[in-house]
């Protein structure tokens, strides 16, 4: 196994690719991890990071569709996940490049 803080650093910066194309928050990260999880060293503890945060933040984003009727909470909670989504991928991905290895705030545990 080879140490890539760099390519680690880039899976967690990929998230942010929803910004300019609209989707692949989840896919980009997803194959890059299932790609070099074997190959990279940490590679395979980050990218479960990544999938459970993001998968986390689909079931956030379905939870507050409903909200939206109750005095709008949903728009409050859709706000307040866009900026988390934002974020932490760029506190994370620069806590990787230190080589420490981040967790994602109010993440379910999908993949461990």
């Amino acid at each position: 196994m080879r140490k890539d803080n760099q390519l680690i650093v880039l899976t967690h910066l990929s998230q942010l690719i929803s910004l300019v194309i609209g989707f692949g928050s989840l896919i980009v990260p997803l194959i890059l991890w299932a790609t070099q999880k074997e190959k990279v060293y940490q590679m395979d503890e980050h990218g479960k990071n990544i999938i459970n945060f993001q998968l986390s933040l689909l079931v956030y984003f379905i939870i507050c569709i409903p909200l939206i009727l109750l005095f709008g909470l949903g728009i409050l909670g859709f706000i307040v996940l866009g900026i988390v989504s934002f974020v932490f991928p760029i506190i994370n991905a620069i806590k990787a490049n230190n080589g420490e290895v981040p967790k994602y705030p109010l993440t379910f545990n999908f993949i461990s």
